[in-house]
């Protein structure tokens, strides 16, 4: 782990140009501006060179710039060869420039090179370039010790300095489009949600409106091909009609429980078990009750004394709520159904066949979600379902 600490290349996200914000990309250019300007006017304008050696001193000069770009761009691209022989590129050329009495150009590329190098190199081979540019500032300037000194230690920490900031831009661009990605997974999380719970609603609405009105039409079915009384038929014809309006009704109270409107629990039980003609008991004090609880207490009743009718006809049925300490329990259950029926009456199979199947699982889904639990079962030869949620 050390060792890929000192030859690992800096992150590429902190040197993009994209990581920067615009007054620093402003405030870069200006500078570097300003760096070209004054190393050309330090150059040619000090009456140093004159006829070719002022074209000379302006090749080398724009050689030098040339290859200090490349440099930049090599390490950018994070190319070893390239980057590693530009570097000694650009250190010959400083000593080329001081040899011909360009003193504030050498300087300039000596400084230039060590911090870049630090910045954009791997760190051990950062070091070894950036000791090797400072040490020939060091050989050829005539200033003190205690200002070579000064000098090499603030162009270091400089470049140590700027190479934290890069790895810190790069660690900033990685944890935002970590955030984003989280963010666009809790989305996509939701949208899931919203449509298993959408599709929930659909389900229970139709499930129990369409199969009371299948049990009711099957039965008539069932008493036209027995010839049973007409006055028999047309009631179970009136009753499927009755149960489609109902449906209409269910629908619109599913459409008002996705917008948040839900009618008291108690006053649903109370409308569902007189039509259904099942006992209702209920237990502690009544309360208001949380939206997702109060429809997870009303599906689930709905379902349970739906498949009641479809796979017990007959058989006598027992609602009972009860209000607890944070919590609320329903209790659906359900006697054995006669052994004797009439022609009007269904066989356990035609009645099964009219659902869909994941009623039991729906129910026991709106359940968990919420972090409660659902039982169902046989009982005495019977059913009985018991939802527990936290309230």
């Amino acid at each position: 782990m050390a060792g890929w600490y000192w030859t690992r290349w800096p992150s590429r996200e902190g040197m993009d140009r994209e990581a920067e914000s615009r007054p620093r990309r402003v405030l870069t250019l200006l500078g570097r501006t300003v760096l070209l300007v004054t190393v050309v006017w330090g150059t040619l304008a000090a009456g140093r060179f004159a006829g070719w050696a002022a074209v000379a001193a302006a090749a080398g000069l724009a050689a030098a710039v040339g290859l200090c770009a490349a440099f930049l761009r090599a390490t950018r691209e994070q190319r070893p060869l390239p980057a590693y022989l530009l570097a000694c590129a650009v250190l010959g050329a400083a000593w080329l420039a001081d040899t011909g009495q360009a003193t504030l150009l050498a300087d300039v590329l000596w400084y230039g090179l060590a911090v870049m190098a630090l910045v954009r190199m791997p760190l051990a081979p950062g070091l070894i370039t950036a000791a090797a540019a400072l040490a020939s500032y060091a050989a050829v300037t005539t200033s003190s010790w205690l200002s070579i000194a000064a000098t090499v230690g603030g162009i270091t920490l400089l470049g140590y300095l700027l190479r934290l900031d890069v790895e810190a831009r790069a660690t900033s661009r990685r944890l935002l489009a970590q955030e984003r990605a989280a963010r666009a997974a809790e989305a996509e999380s939701a949208a899931l949600a919203e449509r298993a719970r959408i599709a929930r609603e659909i389900h229970d609405v139709l499930a129990h409106s369409l199969s009371a009105q299948l049990v009711h039409l099957e039965a008539a079915r069932l008493m036209l091909d027995a010839g049973t009384d007409r006055e028999q038929i047309r009631e179970r014809v009136v009753a499927a009609r009755r149960m489609a309006q109902d449906g209409l009704a269910e629908t619109r109270q599913a459409l008002s429980a996705l917008r948040g409107e839900l009618t008291p629990v108690g006053e649903f039980l109370v409308e569902l078990t007189g039509r259904e003609r099942a006992a209702l008991t209920v237990v502690g004090t009544p309360r208001p009750l949380a939206a997702e609880a109060a429809l997870a207490v009303r599906r689930t009743a709905q379902e349970a004394v739906t498949n009641v009718r479809k796979h017990a006809a007959g058989a006598r049925c027992s609602v009972e709520l009860r209000y607890l300490d944070g919590a609320v329990e329903l209790e659906v259950r359900n006697t054995r159904p006669p052994r004797g029926r009439s022609a009007g009456e269904l066989a356990p199979g035609a009645l099964a066949a009219s659902g869909s199947g994941y009623g039991l699982l729906g129910m026991r889904e709106r359940a968990e979600l919420l972090g409660g639990t659902l039982v169902a079962g046989p009982e005495d030869g019977g059913w009985r379902v018991l939802l527990r949620v936290p309230a």
